[in-house]
């Protein structure tokens, strides 16, 4: 897995390309988003657009960035979560958690 980190508009656009299956780059991601909250970028989109696969170790990643992301009083959100995904999310109730969006472009809208 490899993480990308773009700003567009209003939102810092984490990309992540490859599977999230790995607990080592668990670590990566979170100072990704602590880093983040502490320069004040409060509206996060992690765009999945070239993520194929998601196992609980990867689900357990997005929950501690959401968390850390909400915590520091900010918003994450999803983008292009491959149907593959889409269905995890659904099947964990993880819905309920996680806004996902079509496009990062739909989900920067969102945040107002």
């Amino acid at each position: 897995m490899k993480i990308n980190l773009v700003e567009k508009y209003t939102a810092a656009v984490i990309e992540i390309k490859g599977n999230i299956t790995a607990a080592v780059t668990d670590q990566d991601f979170n100072n990704t988003l602590v880093k983040l909250i502490a320069e004040g970028k409060k509206n996060i989109i992690i765009d999945l657009k070239e993520t194929g696969f998601v196992n609980s170790t990867g689900l357990g990643m997005l929950i501690r960035g959401y968390t850390t992301v909400k915590n520091g009083g900010g918003e994450l959100k999803l983008a292009n979560a491959t149907e593959k995904i889409e269905n995890l999310l659904v099947i964990t109730k993880l819905t309920s958690v996680f806004t996902n969006y079509k496009s990062v472009d739909e989900a920067i809208k969102s945040f107002g």
